[in-house]
């Protein structure tokens, strides 16, 4: 780690397989907390490389948890966090829409840190008992067409910085790597950054890694597809900057997307979309994030205006819903 720390001083670069293994020495507690909180803020200072996050990422998947499931094609939709807009759990709410769609889904995710509701603090707040047992896992894929990876029973290196970042009190590399370490290693992915910096970087992390992927970011700097303004979208086969009217929507107020104040008001709104009895701005969010996942699961194959239609059919036809009622019957 010394020779890393000198290394890092002289603003080189570390191989993929070199942090692969402080990655794995750190779950050995092989490194004082000092010199984990040096490499730590000399990454975020310096700027993370490409083989440097897929080395963490790596050793994280090599030190955790898997999960097989028993489904070619599934998508994950996830947002990297830290926006600190406290939306509502627009990803997670389309997940169900997706799923509603007849589509099959692995949502990954956590608790909230920086917002007051996360995927698994509005999951739980439902009833849902979290479990890696990975029988009962592709039971819920097969029959409700989702499953949820709680995140902290998967990757078990988190639990050894978990001190560190707390105390850093800003974003470091593992800020970056929940979006990368699903433990089922989804062929599929939409991802929410919030700004254009982490969008190179992750498109350049899944052309690596050799994923179908669509990457969006509101240029107001939301981690997701907010419709307050103009937003951006890259995927393996354009690069393309959107307004709301082109998938037929207005433009949405910031404080039609707040998720409240208490995890309680959060999960009134996701019910409310499910429901169809959310706010038009609220649906409308819903349905423009989980049309871009429909749009990566068809392989682009399908203009995006047929994926907002087919988004809204899951929730007009309650299928959504139903969805998501089934997941409960079989996770609670």
């Amino acid at each position: 780690m010394k020779d890393i720390l000198n290394r890092m001083l002289g603003h080189e670069e570390l191989s993929r397989e070199e942090m692969k293994q402080v990655l794995i020495g750190i779950t050995k507690n092989e490194f004082p907390p000092e010199q984990v909180t040096a490499l730590l803020t000399g990454l975020q200072m310096r700027g993370i490389s490409v083989d440097e996050l897929l080395g963490f990422r790596d050793g994280i998947l090599e030190t955790g948890v898997p999960a097989i499931l028993n489904c070619d094609r599934y998508i994950d939709v996830v947002g990297t966090g830290g926006d600190r807009k406290n939306t509502f759990n627009i990803s997670t709410t389309s997940c169900f829409v997706i799923a509603g769609a007849g589509y099959k889904v692995a949502k990954h995710g956590n608790y909230s840190a920086t917002s007051v509701s996360g995927a698994s603090n509005v999951i739980q707040h439902h009833g849902i008992k979290f479990t890696d047992d990975i029988d009962k896992l592709n039971r819920s894929l097969n029959e409700a067409g989702i499953v949820y990876l709680h995140a902290q029973l998967f990757a078990k290196a988190m639990k050894f910085v978990g001190p560190i970042r707390k105390a850093l009190q800003f974003p470091t590399i593992f800020n970056l790597l929940g979006p990368l370490v699903n433990p089922s290693q989804p062929k599929c992915q939409l991802l929410g950054v919030a700004n254009l910096d982490q969008m190179r970087l992750y498109h350049q992390v899944y052309q690596r890694i050799g994923i179908d992927y669509g990457i969006v970011n509101s240029i107001d700097g939301y981690d997701e597809i907010s419709l307050t303004s103009d937003f951006k979208v890259t995927t393996n086969d354009y690069e393309r900057i959107f307004k709301p009217s082109d998938l037929g929507f207005q433009i949405a107020k910031p404080e039609e997307l707040v998720g409240g104040a208490t995890e309680e008001e959060a999960a009134a709104i996701f019910d409310a979309v499910l429901e169809n009895r959310a706010l038009p701005a609220q649906k409308n969010i819903v349905l423009a994030n989980a049309a871009f996942g429909i749009q990566v699961l068809e392989r682009g194959q399908k203009e995006i205006g047929e994926c907002v239609e087919i988004a809204r059919q899951s929730i007009d036809s309650g299928s959504a819903l139903r969805t998501f009622q089934k997941f409960v019957q079989l996770n609670s």
